[in-house]
């Protein structure tokens, strides 16, 4: 299939090593910025936060986290022009989402007078997900996935590298970078830059994928 978000995504792979060297212009990491900041979620709920690892001294940050365990990926902290935290709210409040309800208004999406009925029906599908603590973290970070999602094809179109993992520590992550997260939860990040030539062993091997007939039904 020649289509261009076909030949982006077979493009896409997972770097194994970065050239150091390379950086990602500041007009690429500008749209890469703005891709997530307009991704989908459920209710408009957009209930994270994106913290861009970029210079020398959050790198090293970064690279601390790293200390107790998966250190197969501390290379990247360095190594990778970018990484970027995932983080979700994991008590994502009525309060908090009326802010958002705020802006749907004030930027002339919602009429002033729905703004009871999304603020209350909207927020129902968050309290359908929230237990008796206040904790709805599985759904806010469902949320999350879809704007790591989309960042994945963005910088795949860009001819970018990345590297999703959730082989991260979110305790570690939690303390080094808690001034930044003010609470939120970091369980996945993506590296991203330009492979190392001749040592990534990953770059070019062809696409290995499940058979359309196995995973797509149409009915």
């Amino acid at each position: 299939m020649s289509h261009q978000i076909i030949k982006d995504l077979n493009n896409r792979y997972t770097a194994k090593m970065y050239d150091s060297s390379k950086r990602i212009s500041a007009e690429d990491m500008d749209v890469i910025k703005e891709a997530i900041r307009l991704s989908a979620s459920s209710i408009n709920s957009q209930p994270w936060k994106f913290i861009v690892i970029e210079s020398d001294a959050a790198k090293q940050r970064l690279h601390n986290t790293f200390e107790n365990k998966f250190q197969f990926n501390q290379h990247h902290a360095k190594e990778a022009s970018h990484t970027i935290l995932f983080a979700y709210n994991p008590k994502f409040t009525k309060e908090i989402y009326s802010k958002v309800v705020d802006v749907e208004v004030s930027s002339g999406h919602l009429p002033a007078e729905m703004y009871d009925n999304m603020l209350n029906g909207g927020y129902m599908f968050a309290e359908m997900n929230t237990d008796e603590t206040g904790f709805n973290g599985h759904w806010t970070k469902a949320q999350l996935y879809i704007a790591l999602g989309n960042a994945l094809h963005t910088v795949a179109r860009l001819g970018i590298d990345s590297t999703s993992m959730e082989g991260v520590d979110p305790e570690l992550i939690g303390e080094i970078f808690k001034d930044e997260l003010d609470g939120y939860v970091c369980d996945v990040a993506l590296a991203m830059g330009y492979h190392k030539k001749d040592e990534d062993y990953n770059h070019g091997l062809p696409k290995s994928r499940l058979p359309a007939s196995d995973v797509i039904t149409v009915i």
